[in-house]
Order: structure tokens, then sequence, then C-alpha cells
């Protein structure tokens, strides 16, 4: 029954293999299990809740896009969104959680009705590969920043904006510790080598005090969770109707922006990785692929986990070899089963999770190496985008200043036709939306 299903001899695979690269995806993202919960407490959400309902999100629709799509997608809180709901609209707008996350509902619906118009597969095949690289790369400089800022290395300076944090300070030394411990296993390659980076750091923390004399790390009050009290307290009490306010179209319009582009780039890559992209750049499916996506920003807003993206550390389970979706139904099952565990979370130190946000910002990165450099009508446009996307605390902004300005570069070389009716139409939006901002 399941090799009819997922056809695994037609993918050069087995069973064997697939449950395998299922484990080897779901370790390369357990990290998200700590992470999430801990950059969505600074917008007051509860942490325990917040752990069931990454957990639950993650595991509903990566098991529902691996049975529908075939393909081993894995789908989790998306990193650099989750920040974004924190800092550009709960602490921006000054809104409850509730709301931030009923905006996250509707951008989802949004999202999903240009998918079943085929348009938001239309505007993926309309930006230039050099734009959509960029994008990648920004994220991954954000999340460094936010690593940096977590761990104490950067702190705000009225003279400078930013300078060196204290390193006399225990919390600094967790995290550069943290941050040397995580990059060794990434480099020696060890899988799972993030998620063991935290629960390291999480142990050193506990030899470690910080200034009124607590331990870094807080042991738990128990050790699985009894399904009693408010483990399940922040699910479906995302505000939709609180965040149908027209003063609010900007920011659900900036945080749709920063959603529909974040998953390109993690589908060509992985696409290429596995071989499933044709001759003439296109991936089999494709539609079904984002559909599961839309789907995924409905269910992480309803649930009050933020939007759900499909996860670049998908990869680690194609390079074990899992080539159909039984790689995702497994890792999705893990992450079901790791709602056992959310007090263990809770010990987890924000100095661990800023040595994860650094290594995986860094990894993001490593996409800069194929953007070329040598025609500058198409990377002064990239790096824009890739540098105002931390400088201003924003992915949309900086998906906008490239758009824009590749845009009018094209035209001002008189190379109307080298951009897309579609890449126009987007930045004109982009043009709209800060016009919208600055009022």
């Amino acid at each position: 029954m399941l090799e009819k299903y997922f056809k695994f001899r037609e993918n050069n695979t087995n069973i064997k293999t697939e449950i395998l690269a299922g484990i080897a995806t779901f370790m390369t993202m357990a990290y998200i299990i700590f992470v999430n919960p801990s950059v969505l407490k600074a917008a007051g959400i509860p942490l325990e809740p917040t752990v069931v309902s990454t957990c639950l999100v993650a595991g509903l629709i990566t098991i529902l896009m691996g049975l529908l799509t075939n393909y081993p997608f894995a789908l989790a809180a998306g990193m650099g969104l989750n920040a974004f709901l924190v800092y550009g609209i709960v602490k921006s707008l000054n809104v409850s959680w509730q709301v931030a996350m009923g905006m996250v509902v509707i951008e989802g619906v949004l999202i999903l009705v240009l998918v079943l118009t085929n348009l938001r597969e239309a505007i993926m095949k309309a930006i230039p590969m050099d734009l959509k690289r960029a994008i990648g790369v920004g994220i991954g400089l954000f999340l460094v920043f936010l690593g940096l800022k977590d761990g104490g290395f950067v702190v705000s300076d009225p003279a400078t904006y930013l300078t060196l944090g204290n390193f006399k300070s225990p919390g600094v030394v967790v995290s550069t510790i943290g941050v040397l411990i995580t990059s060794f296993l990434v480099i020696k390659q060890v899988n799972g080598s993030i998620l063991y980076g935290i629960l390291i750091t999480t142990v050193l923390g506990l030899f470690f005090k910080n200034a009124n004399g607590t331990t870094i790390t807080a042991l738990p009050d128990r050790v699985f969770t009894d399904f009693q009290g408010n483990v399940f307290s922040t699910l479906f009490h995302a505000d939709v109707l609180g965040a149908l306010k027209w003063n609010y179209a900007a920011a659900i319009f900036s945080f749709f922006l920063s959603d529909f582009f974040d998953t390109m780039g993690t589908i060509i890559l992985i696409g290429s990785i596995a071989q499933y992209i044709s001759k003439s750049g296109d991936i089999p499916r494709l539609k079904r692929i984002l559909i599961v996506d839309s789907l995924g920003a409905v269910l992480g807003g309803v649930f009050c986990s933020s939007s759900a993206t499909t996860y670049i550390e998908s990869a680690s389970g194609v390079a074990q070899g899992g080539r159909t979706g039984f790689t995702s139904v497994v890792t999705g099952i893990l992450f079901l089963l790791a709602i056992f565990f959310t007090p263990i979370v809770g010990m987890v130190p924000v100095q661990a999770t800023s040595a994860a946000l650094i290594v995986v910002g860094f990894l993001m990165m490593s996409i800069l190496s194929e953007l070329h450099f040598k025609s500058l009508e198409d990377t002064f446009p990239a790096f824009l985008t890739f540098i105002t996307i931390p400088l201003t605390f924003s992915i949309s902004n900086g998906i906008g200043i490239g758009f824009i300005t590749y845009t009018v570069i094209k035209m001002l070389l008189g190379k109307f036709k080298e951009v897309h009716p579609l890449m126009y139409f987007v930045s004109v939006v982009f043009v709209i939306d800060f016009i919208l901002k600055g009022s």
C-alpha cells in the first residue's frame, strides 16, 4: 500500500531510507521547538503553550505536505516571519498577540487565494533569480542580528546605535561558548548539530549565574507534560475580527509580502538537490506545494504559533536519500511526539537559542556565493535587498527596495522587455506600501 501511494521504486528509494531521511530532517529542524517559543515570548505569548502549538502545526502541515505532494518537504514556524510578527506588528503597532495572529490568518488566506488563482506561481517565475537568492541572504542576516542581540554580543548605544556587549557578563560567556560548540558541530556535519548545540549550551547554563544570583538555565517543575493546566491555552485564540481594521492593512500587507516570498528559495534549492526541477526550470506539482505552504500560514495563525513555511532543513533528509512524501510523514509524526516533552523546552535559556539563530542565519547566507556580481544591474538591487532587511528590521522592506531598484534600473537602461510585467505591478504595490507606512 505504501509503495503504491508513495512510489518508492519509481523514485529510487525504499521505506528504510525514507524513515532515516525523515529522522534526519526532524533532527535538523527540531531547534524550532526551542527557538520559536523564545522569539514569540517577546510578544507576551506564554512559552509552554507555544511549544505545543509549534509542534502541532509543524507535525500536521508536514504530514499533509507528504501526503498531498509526495515530496520530502517539511514545514514549521518560519524564522524571520516570527520575528516580524513580534517586532514589526506586536511591538511596532502596540497590538495584542491575539490580533497579530489574526493578521497571520488573514494573510494566509490571501496567499491561498493567489495560489488557487495561479498568481503566486506566476510571480515566483517572474522574479529574477538573483533577487530570489538575495531574499534568503537577507533573512539569514536578520536572524544573525537577532542572535547577536539576544546573546548580548551587540547592545544599543545612543552615539553609535550599536556597540559591543559586555564579555564579562556570564550570559555573553555562555552565548559565546554556545556559538563555538554549535558551529563546530555544523562544520563536522553532525546530524542534528543545531539541536545538539542548543542542548549542550542549556546544560552549560546550569553552571553559570546571572547578576541576580539565579542560574542561567532554569530546571523544569516536571519532566513530561501531563496535559493539564494551560499547555493548549493559546490554540484558536487568533483574533481575526480584531485584525480586520483599515489601520492594520499596511501591516497585514507587509507580513503578506514577507510570507509570500519566503518559500521560493527553499523550493528551488531543495528541488535542485533532489533533481525535481525539469529542463524548463519548473517543478512538477508545484501548485500542490504552494497550496500546502499557504495552509501552513493559516494553520500557524489559527494555532497561534506564527506562520509555517517550507524549511531549508528539508535538504538534510534529501541528502540522506529521502525522495518521497513518506520522509515528510515521518518528520511530522516526530514533531507530534515531541509535544510530550514540552517542559524541557522551558529549561532552554536565550543564550542557547541565540547561538542557534546565528548559525542558522549563517547557513542561509550561503546562497550569497551564487549571486552573479559581474552583472551590477542585477546584483546591486540584490545587495540592497539583503542589506536592508536586517537594517530596517523588516523582510518586506528589503524585498520592496530590491524590487523597486531592479525595475527602475532596467527602465533607465532601456531594458523594458527584461522586466516581467508582474515585476512592474509588484514594484508599484511596494511603492504604495512605503507611502502608506510613511503617512
